[in-house]
Order: structure tokens, then C-alpha cells, then sequence
């Protein structure tokens, strides 16, 4: 496995990001106006669906500004002591290692709940007194919650990439990769990616990486086979195999991304593994796998990364002691519970899209105020349930999950 096409091919400038391009310059501007001291809102809040380019956009702003980017999460947030240490620490300490200062980033900042004892109104105290210039996203920025906070920043607004812009962009990859493309098989990639060129260029690295010419079957037929017998035969070569080399091509033409990969690894060791001393081994390898993933993607230098796929590939099978044997291998355990309630996940989505569209409320309040008395109407009183269902369009399945009905 290759170093991933989305890090090959990333943007190195403001100005060659896809499809959102005018919105990562006037960041650029905001973020250069607030280092020269101008008078401009302490803070910007990125707002958008996945994959359409916020933490890119930090991260290559980061970049050409020579800014140390300092990443904060959610869990952050939630003690006072934990924002001290923040507000004391990295938001006003002087930047080290040659950079020119520092760009403090909250990715996410709607995955901080209402239970989280700092919260909002820590996020709202490091925005106010921060010596650098602070930059946070968030997929739903409209929570009232988040009032305060809005009018701290400048709100930029990255959409959905349309898909021939996509397009566009995946036959410049095509042409550098020396691959001739048709035009269905690029226009199917795009649909399928929904508007996220992350998605995009891994389905188009997934099934046309070595290849001359890309069709439309090709595409089509990645996406009608199946990751699960992927995984399966990824695990059968990579436990099987008896040297280095032949176990780090297990995972060549893998259609299954690293991330996964490893949580697949990780699950299904102990059942391949019974004697304590390769299980020790084995996950000891994993876990220096781990720690080089995580340098690499914190640093950005993916000359790191063949030392990940070493010690998760041959760090894992070089550490079996006895002969291969035939195991049922077992799905990861959170990707089980992620595909049994996915299809009701989706349900519950469509709903509350359709009650934030009719009713310009957030996604918070749709779910709290709005979705249980939803459920009571339409199992309680269906003819008015019909005619709510109606008014907001809502699909069969949308109707079965509110009246109760659903499998």
C-alpha cells in the first residue's frame, strides 16, 4: 500500500483547494489581517458538511504562514482545570521550533456537549484571550448555544463540492498518474462521493491505482463488492504469511482504507493468537504501528509512514510462533454497532433535516424539542401524523420510525 493519494496530491496553497476555493482565500485574508493586529474578529468558525475542505484549509493555512498549529479536542473542554491549562498554555505561550507564531484549532466544536462542565463558554474565554488567532469547525454552527461564540468570529461557509468540480479534479490526478480515464467512470466516482473529494480520491486510488485506463466498470464494480470479504482475505494473507514481505502484500489492492484495516487487526489477534508470547508481540508491533501513524499525521511527513505499514503488517504476522491455522475472524466491534443502527441513523437524519429545514432550528433542538412529540403524534394520532408527514415530505421509512413501526 502506497502513501495515500489524498496526501500525495494535497493542496500546498489556499488558492488550489477544490471547490470551495473563494472561501479558503477569504480565510487566508482574515487570518492575515488578524496577524498584522487589524481590526477583525478574534476568532473564524469554518461551518460545513465532511470532506469539503475546513481542516484543509487550517492546515494549509498553518503552512503558508510558517504557524505552529496546535489541535485541541472536544474532551478539552470539559474541566476547569483542563482549560486552564489550555488558556494558560498553548493559546499564550510564544510558538517554538522556528515558526512565527501559532494557530490554535478546535475541530468540531458542536461534538461538545451540554454535559461537558466546561463547554461552550470555556471555548468563548480561550477565543476572547488568546495571544494567537483562533480557528474552530463545526459541521452545525446554528445551536443557540453557540450565540455568543458567532459573534466572536468570522463565519466562513463551505458547501458541498459540486460534482463537476470533482471531476474536473479527478482527471488532473488521472493525468499525473498516467491513467486514461472515461468520463462515466469519473462522473460515477463523483456522484457516489456525494460532494466529498476526500471520499472521491480514495475510491478513485482504491480502483484505479497501477491501472492505464479507468472505465466504468472498473468503478461500478468496486463499489458492488464488499468490504467484508476485503478484510477477510486481507487478515487470511497477513496471518499466513511467513516473511516480511509477503505480509506487507497482504495489504496491496486492500479495498479497504488503513483505519479500518487496523481496527480489523487489532480485533481479530486474539483469535489467531493463542500463546501469550505472540499475542504480546503482536500487539506490541500494533501499538508501535500506532504511535508512527500518529507522528505521521501529526507532522504531516509521510516518509514515516512505511514504518507504520512495517510493524502493522510484518510486526504482526513475523510474530506467531506456531503454525497458521484456520480462525472465523470477527467483525471490529464499534463497526458492528455502527452498521446495526446505521439504517435507523439514516432515518432519523432525513427527519430532523426536514424539521431544521421547515423550521430553521437546529439539529440540537429539532432532536430534543421537537422528535419526541413527533413520535407521540404519529403513534398516538396518525391522521394528524399523516398530514405533518406530508407537509414535510418525509419518506415511508421516515413515517414507520415516528409511528413506532419500524424494524
Amino acid at each position: 500500500m502506497g502513501i495515500p493519494w489524498v496526501q500525495k496530491y494535497k493542496p500546498k496553497k489556499l488558492e488550489e483547494i477544490v471547490g470551495n476555493r473563494e472561501v479558503a482565500l477569504a480565510f487566508g485574508k482574515w487570518l492575515r489581517d488578524r496577524l498584522s493586529g487589524r481590526n477583525v474578529k478574534p476568532a473564524a468558525l469554518l461551518h460545513g458538511p465532511p470532506g469539503v475542505g475546513k481542516t484543509l484549509t487550517v492546515e494549509i493555512a498553518a503552512q503558508q504562514f510558517n504557524l505552529e498549529l496546535v489541535e485541541l479536542n472536544a474532551s478539552d473542554f470539559r474541566t476547569k482545570e483542563a482549560i486552564e491549562r489550555i488558556a494558560g498554555g498553548a493559546a499564550m505561550q510564544a510558538s517554538l521550533f522556528g515558526y512565527t507564531g501559532k494557530l490554535i484549532f478546535l475541530d468540531e466544536i458542536d461534538g461538545i456537549t451540554s454535559e461537558d462542565r466546561g463547554g461552550i463558554p470555556a471555548v468563548v474565554e480561550l477565543v476572547k484571550y488568546s495571544r494567537f488567532p483562533v480557528v474552530l469547525t463545526a459541521n452545525d454552527p446554528w445551536d443557540p448555544s453557540f450565540r455568543e461564540l458567532r459573534g466572536l468570529c468570522e463565519m466562513f461557509k463551505y458547501d458541498r463540492i459540486r460534482s463537476t468540480s470533482i471531476v474536473a479534479y479527478l482527471r488532473q490526478i488521472c493525468k499525473m498518474e498516467g491513467i486514461t480515464p472515461e468520463d462515466e467512470a469519473l462522473k460515477a466516482i463523483a456522484e457516489h462521493a456525494e460532494g466529498d473529494v476526500r471520499a472521491a480520491l480514495n475510491d478513485l486510488q482504491m480502483v484505479a491505482q497501477g491501472a492505464k485506463k479507468l472505465t466504468k466498470e472498473m468503478v461500478m464494480g468496486l463499489y458492488y463488492r464488499t468490504q467484508q470479504q476485503s478484510a477477510f482475505e486481507v487478515l487470511r494473507r497477513l496471518f499466513s504469511a511467513k516473511t516480511a514481505i509477503t505480509a506487507k502484500m497482504a495489504m496491496e489492492g486492500s479495498l479497504v482504507d488503513f483505519d479500518t484495516l487496523i481496527k480489523w487487526i487489532n480485533e481479530n489477534i486474539p483469535y489467531q493468537y493463542e500463546d501469550v508470547e505472540e499475542l504480546s508481540a503482536a500487539y506490541d508491533a500494533l501499538s508501535k504501528a500506532d504511535i508512527y501513524y500518529a507522528r505521521v499525521k501529526r507532522s504531516q511527513n509521510w516518509d514515516l509512514f512505511k514504518y507504520v505499514i512495517d510493524f502493522a503488517t510484518a510486526g504482526v504476522a513475523l510474530a506467531k510462533r506456531k503454525p497458521f491455522k484456520f480462525v472465523k475472524y470477527q467483525f471490529p466491534k464499534d463497526i458492528l454497532m455502527l452498521s446495526a443502527t446505521k439504517e435507523e441513523r439514516t432515518v432519523k437524519n432525513e427527519i430532523l433535516s426536514k424539521i431544521r429545514e421547515r423550521c430553521h432550528i437546529s439539529r440540537r433542538r429539532a432532536t430534543i424539542e421537537y422528535l419526541p412529540y413527533l413520535q407521540l403524534i404519529f403513534s398516538e394520532n396518525p391522521e394528524v401524523g399523516h398530514r405533518i408527514a406530508k407537509e414535510l415530505k418525509l419518506s415511508k421509512e421516515a413515517i414507520d420510525y415516528l409511528s413506532g413501526r419500524a424494524a
